[in-house]
């Protein structure tokens, strides 16, 4: 798009829609659509204002075409992250929060326990987390508790049929007996309902030792790009970090990056909370995430590493590219993920997945259903 088409459409949006007579978008049919949108969510915001609002032309009632009968303010807030810059729709959250009072989310408790769990409003939840407090605080991970178990629930059993049965198909199940409990492990998983008051830890788990033996233990590690683009696979991920570790003969790291590289390891049984520290948005330097990945591997061949990012290297495409290198040659398999969700429609870089896909690497897109069968073939 051209500079003055640029500056003709934005015009346009703080014009509002009542200008559309004299003052048409321009450009391709994909932006001239995309800044209707973008007009569609300012028109549902601004609307909201008392007075005179220069969006709305009271003669023809027109308002913003998704108006509040078709836009909640939940997919407002996921359709304005997706639209606008993210500088740009923190400006239009916060009018939206403190202007204009769209605050059912994070003020009103008894709202948020009414509204329907699902992957929508997870999303938001996980977008506007670090602005909740107090019991919106405990609500919110509850509604984010349920959405996952709903979708553990879904994707476990395809998951664990296709990795048993390509892994371990002779396997039996652990025998339950007081010689087989793995005493560390069920401890360290039980700490978070210890009993303060009575001083006790209130075992709800019990957690056995596997007879597969301990040098034929698969390690998969999952490293994934918080970037707001990635929010899906975030969620996916924490959950199918979550079944994999649960199965006898894998053991799961889990790690989050941006510039910086965040060790959730210890978290992989809860995926709420890894989804709640999670920081969605800033730079990423996948090298660096690689890095700390290589230094993960124990057994290379015995290993998978995948990583789910969309490939916008913010770091030094060299440290990225030398460290798959080192990665693959060591006998660990290295895939990337550009999407790990229901649609798998993948957005990422297409210069750097070649790239590194010529170096012998994966690079594509899975549906959750689909990633326990790919890693079963990896070690197959």
């Amino acid at each position: 798009m051209l500079d003055k088409e640029l500056a003709l459409n934005r015009w346009r949006l703080v014009l509002g829609s009542m200008s559309d007579n004299s003052l048409s978008f321009s450009g391709s049919e994909r932006e001239i659509q995309s800044f209707e949108d973008m007009e569609q969510l300012l028109d549902y915001l601004y609307s909201r204002a008392q007075g005179d609002d220069v969006r709305v032309d009271e003669t023809s009632g027109r308002g913003g075409g998704l108006g509040p009968s078709q836009l909640t303010a939940v997919n407002w807030i996921t359709k304005v992250r997706e639209l606008f810059p993210k500088q740009t729709a923190e400006v239009l959250e916060r009018q939206a929060l403190d202007e204009f009072k769209m605050t059912e989310l994070l003020t009103d408790k008894k709202v948020l326990e009414q509204m329907k769990p699902d992957m929508s409003l997870l999303k938001t939840i996980l977008q506007l987390k670090h602005l909740m407090k107090g019991e919106v605080l405990e609500t919110a991970k509850k509604i984010a508790r349920t959405v996952a178990e709903e979708l553990s629930k879904k994707l476990s059993q395809s998951t664990r049929q296709a990795l048993t049965g390509r892994l371990d198909r002779n396997a039996r199940s652990p025998i339950h007996s007081a010689r087989n409990i793995d005493i560390r492990k069920t401890i360290r998983r039980n700490l978070k309902n210890y009993d303060i008051e009575n001083e006790t830890l209130v075992l709800k788990d019990v957690y056995f030792s596997s007879r597969v033996k301990k040098y034929n233990k698969k390690t998969v590690i999952i490293a994934v790009d918080e970037s707001g683009s990635m929010l899906d696979s975030v969620i996916y991920s924490a959950v199918m970090a979550q079944i994999i570790s649960k199965l006898p003969f894998a053991e799961v790291k889990l790690i989050i990056f941006d510039t910086q590289v965040v060790d959730l390891s210890g978290m992989v049984e809860d995926p709420v909370e890894v989804m709640m520290s999670v920081q969605l948005g800033g730079g990423t330097d996948i090298g660096k995430a690689l890095s700390y990945c290589e230094s993960l591997i124990q057994s290379p061949s015995n290993t998978c590493v995948l990583c789910v990012t969309d490939l916008c290297e913010g770091g030094i495409p060299k440290i990225l590219l030398n460290t798959a290198q080192n990665i693959m040659t060591s006998g660990a398999k290295l895939s990337f993920l550009a999407a790990l969700d229901e649609c798998a429609n993948p957005a990422y870089d297409r210069n750097m997945g070649q790239r590194l896909a010529d170096m012998g690497a994966f690079v594509g897109a899975l549906t959750p259903d689909q990633l326990g069968d790919y890693i079963g073939r990896i070690f197959s």
